[in-house]
C-alpha cells in the first residue's frame, strides 16, 4: 500500500479546493491509501483575519478536515503541498510548520520521500511559481524527491482562452484567486491538481519497490 499525504494551507479555500481534489483523485485507486491534512492556523493570523467574512467562511468549510502533525510526514510515502502565495514566497503557517521538522531532518525521516507542491495567488504574475520554486528548498534540504508538472501530461498549460484564468506551469498546478479572492480555480487547474496527485503516487510507489 503507497501512502499519500495532501498537506495545505488555505486561509480563503483555493488552495483547500485544490487539495480536495487531489485527494479525490487517488482515493479509490487500488494499492492507494491517500489523507487530507491542513496545516495548522496561526493564533495570531486567526486573530487578524476573523473578520473577513471569507476567512470565517473558509475556516468553517475546512473545519472537519483534521490538522497535519509531523507524524503524518513520516506516515506518507508521498507528499503534495498546497502553499498559496504570500509576495512570492509560502506563507508564515507553512514554513513555522516545516521549520519545526528539525528532528526529522536530523533523522532523516523524510529521504526519498516523492513530493510535489501547488500553489495560488491573486493574480497571474503574482508569485505562484516563485513560491513552488522556493518552497522546493527546504524540500529538498528534508531529503525528499521532487515531481513537477510536465507539459505532456498537462495539456492544460496550453490553453490560450482569453476569457479564462488559469494557472498551472512545470513546477506544479496553481490556480488564480482574484484581486479580490472572489475567482475559484477552474477545470484546468482542478485537473492538473489531479494530475499531480497521481504522479506523485506512482513515483513513491516506485521508489518503495527499489527499496
Amino acid at each position: 500500500m503507497t501512502k499519500l499525504l495532501i498537506v495545505y494551507y488555505s486561509s480563503y479555500g483555493h488552495m483547500f479546493k485544490m487539495a480536495r481534489v487531489a485527494a479525490e483523485a487517488v482515493k479509490d485507486i487500488e494499492n492507494y491509501q491517500v489523507e487530507l491534512k491542513k496545516i495548522p492556523e496561526l493564533e495570531q493570523a486567526k486573530k487578524g483575519m476573523s473578520s473577513q467574512e471569507a476567512y470565517v467562511k473558509a475556516r468553517e468549510a475546512q473545519k472537519d478536515i483534521p490538522e497535519a502533525t509531523h507524524d503524518d510526514l513520516v506516515w506518507a510515502d508521498g507528499i503534495i503541498w498546497g502553499i498559496p502565495t504570500r509576495f512570492g514566497n509560502m506563507p508564515a503557517q507553512v514554513k513555522q510548520f516545516i521549520d519545526t521538522a528539525g528532528s526529522l531532518w536530523a533523522e532523516g525521516k523524510l529521504e526519498g520521500k516523492a513530493t510535489g507542491i501547488m500553489s495560488s495567488s491573486n493574480n497571474v504574475h503574482g508569485g505562484q511559481e516563485t513560491t513552488i520554486l522556493t518552497s522546493l528548498i527546504p524540500l529538498l534540504h528534508l531529503g525528499m524527491i521532487f515531481v513537477g508538472s510536465p507539459y505532456g501530461e498537462n495539456q492544460e498549460m496550453f490553453t490560450d482562452r482569453p476569457d479564462k484564468l488559469t494557472g498551472g506551469s512545470p513546477y506544479g498546478p496553481s490556480t488564480i484567486a482574484g484581486a479580490d479572492g472572489s475567482l475559484m480555480p477552474v477545470e484546468e487547474d482542478l485537473a492538473m491538481a489531479g494530475k499531480l496527485a497521481l504522479r506523485v503516487a506512482k513515483v513513491a510507489s516506485k521508489v518503495k519497490e527499489l527499496d
